[in-house]
Formats: C-alpha cells, structure tokens, sequence
C-alpha cells in the first residue's frame, strides 16, 4: 500500500505576451505559439517514463491527428488502463447514456467506465497503477460532467496515494465568470462545487481549485501537477478542433451551451435529434413565431425530446453574426422569453431544472416575473466572493 501523499502541485507552463484586450485583433495560434498540455510531451514524458501509467481521456485527448493513447504507446510508455467518462472513449455515445467498459480495440488496454454503475475508479482498479493522466476537453460550464469526473479521479488518486497529471486545456468561456453558485441542497453529478454556472477556469485550474479549497471527500488532497499550456492568455479564442460531446456540433454551439443548458430541465427542446443542436430551440408548447423543427431519431439523439412532433421555437443559427456570441455572459433571456411564452398544460420546468441551475432560487425569480437584471444582481455578491476564490488558482494571464 503506498502511503497518502500531502497537497502539492507543479504547474509546468511556458507564457508569452498576453494577447490582445477586449476589441483588439485576436493572435493567430503560430503567432504565440500556442500548445495544450498534452502537446508538451518533453515536460511530462520524464514523469512518466517506467511507469504504470492509466489515462482518463476520451475522443478529444489528441495530439494533433493523433490519440494520447496512441502517442504514449509510441513512445514506449507503458500504458495500462483507461479510464472513460460519459460519452465512452473514442466512440460518442448519448447523454446519459451508460458507458460499458471493455477493451480499446486500437491497442489491446482495458477500458474502465466512469459512468455508469461508478462514477470513481475503484481501489482494486487503482492497484499496480503509478500515476494517471487525465487529459480532456472541458467547455467551461459546472454542469458539463467531465469536471466531475476528474474530482471522483483525483479522490481515488488522494487515497490510493497516485500523483494525477492533469494536461491542461482551453476554456472557450475562460474570460468570465457567471450565474448563481450552487447550494449544497443540489449536489449531484451535474454539480458538485460551490461555483457558478459558468466557472471561467481551465480544467487544470479548476483541479487545483478543487484540491486547494479542500473539496475532496473528507479534505483530502491529490498529488497534483498540472501541465500548463504555453502561448495561451485568456482573451485567446481556441476553436475546439473535436466535438467534446455529441451534441455540442461546433463552436457556436459551445458558445451557446452554458446558456441554452438550463432548457434540458424544462419542456422545451434544445435541437436534439436535429443537425443543429444547442444552437436552436423549440418546443410544441410555444406559439409559431417563424420558425420551427421537428426532432428525429440520429446518432447521439437516438430518442431526443417530443421525437417526430414539430416545435415552435427559435433560431440562434446567426448569433455570430448578431454578436451574440462569442458571449460575456450568462444570457437569460431565451429562458425568460420561452416561459412567458410557453402555453403547455404541465408545467414549464421538470425537477431536473433546479439542479442544473444548483438552486430553486432561479426557477422562483423566473415564475415571480424577475427581470433578467433583477435575478442577476440577487448573485452579484456571490459571484464576488467565487471571483476572490478563483483569483488564487489564475495561471494565465
């Protein structure tokens, strides 16, 4: 049994110049020499070299056209388990949808599943492994699950006494923060720490917060390093090159996501089951106002919300265009607007809402007739104690 390892961290990142404010020109990515975590493979290959080594990773671990796994592979790491989040591991499964572990038909390694029956690795799984990499994309938002699973990683890690690495991404809402905190009466797997909506860290951030503010089962720390980007400021716009999950199609979509998400706990659609999820929204239940969809069976939706009914709703397809998005905020008002205009005999929001919103204080403003202005001053002063938090854990500029 190794012995349990105290709270440390080496952040392993390489700065330029911070890139241009807010209306200035956006640094092209050989400009500043931009590279995620995992594509500095001379920092972390000499932490890894003969070693045990399990990775929790999915389709968009790449290292360039090429797989984490892959690539370690090649490089004589010896690699010996995979850790799968929801979705699986090369191949994209549905929301919700439970994932079976197996073997990775590539290289030969046995896959372990995080969603399903056990969201953490057990201790028997954690044996003869001597360090994880955790490398994903996240998008930014306190329901996306994949934080989640890299807290119930970083657990098994703190008590199995494994250093975890965690190869560091771009949040593509990392330049702001936003929307009420979770209360700890809505704890789940859609969230899980005291943060708002929209939490504006990286994932390797985010893990040193997690470990820092003593949020682990009981305090415990993990044997932390994370793997900095180099070249990344946070006013860079990253296009996420892999869909992170299925229904999240391209950026516009990513864009939206944080804001759109609160309709997954509601009886209105997000554009599942069509070629433009998270960027449209509809529903039977609300007027025709020049735009409509009709939900259908496809891969990554095989039974997506009022299957084959036609939904009245709205097109953000030109959000772009409206300067919508890329967005500095939580925008309300599509969930505003839709439960005013919503004409349904069951109500509006479905149980599922208040978690996803981590308080019923949300669904209570919107049902009393708050203006979006109203609600967003009622977490002002939340959000400026989370700001103070997160200050600490900032490893970019």
């Amino acid at each position: 049994m190794r012995k349990s390892v105290f709270f440390t961290f080496l952040v392993l990142i390489v700065t330029t110049p911070a890139a241009a404010g807010c209306g200035g020109a956006v640094p092209e990515r050989d400009e500043v020499r931009f590279a995620t975590g995992a594509e500095r493979v001379e920092e972390y290959l000499p932490l890894i070299s003969e070693k045990n080594i399990a990775i929790v990773a999915n389709q968009t671990s790449m290292i360039g056209d090429r797989h984490l796994a892959d690539t370690l592979l090649s490089l004589g790491v010896n690699l010996v388990a995979i850790f799968a989040p929801e979705h699986g591991f090369r191949e994209m499964a549905d929301a919700g949808e439970h994932i079976k572990g197996g073997i990775d038909q590539k290289t030969g390694i046995p896959v372990i599943s995080l969603y399903g029956s056990r969201m953490k690795p057990s201790p028997e799984e954690m044996e003869g492994i001597d360090l994880v990499i955790f490398d994903i994309q996240d998008v930014g938002a306190r329901f996306y699950t994949y934080i989640s699973t890299m807290h119930y990683v970083m657990e098994a890690c703190a008590k199995a006494g494994v250093p975890l690495i965690v190869m560091d991404r771009p949040n593509p809402h990392g330049h702001y923060y936003d929307g009420p905190l979770l209360e700890p009466s809505q704890n789940s797997f859609v969230g899980m720490h005291p943060v708002p909506v929209v939490h504006g860290l990286t994932v390797g951030e985010y893990a040193m917060m997690v470990n820092g503010e003593g949020w682990l089962e009981n305090g415990i720390r993990c044997d932390l390093t994370v793997i900095g980007m180099s070249g990344y400021s946070r006013d860079y716009r990253y296009i996420i090159p892999v869909r992170p999950s299925p229904n999240l199609p391209n950026q516009l979509s990513i864009y939206l996501y944080p804001s759109l998400c609160f309709f997954e706990g509601t009886q209105i659609s997000v554009g599942r089951g069509t070629p433009y999820p998270f960027q449209i929204y509809g529903s039977p239940y609300l007027p025709y106002s020049g735009f409509s969809f009709t939900p259908e069976s496809r891969p990554g939706a095989t039974n997506p919300p009022f299957l084959g009914r036609l939904c009245h709703g709205t097109d953000l397809r030109d959000s772009e265009s409206r300067g919508i998005v890329p967005p500095d905020r939580l925008m309300l008002s599509f969930l505003i607007e839709a439960y005013n205009s919503y004409r349904g005999e069951s109500g509006f929001f479905t149980p599922f809402f208040d978690r996803l919103a981590g308080t019923t204080r949300l669904r209570e403003q919107i049902v009393a007739g708050k203006s979006e202005e109203e609600i967003r001053e009622s977490w002002s002063e939340d959000l400026k104690s989370y700001g103070e938090i997160r200050e600490r854990y900032l490893i970019y500029p």
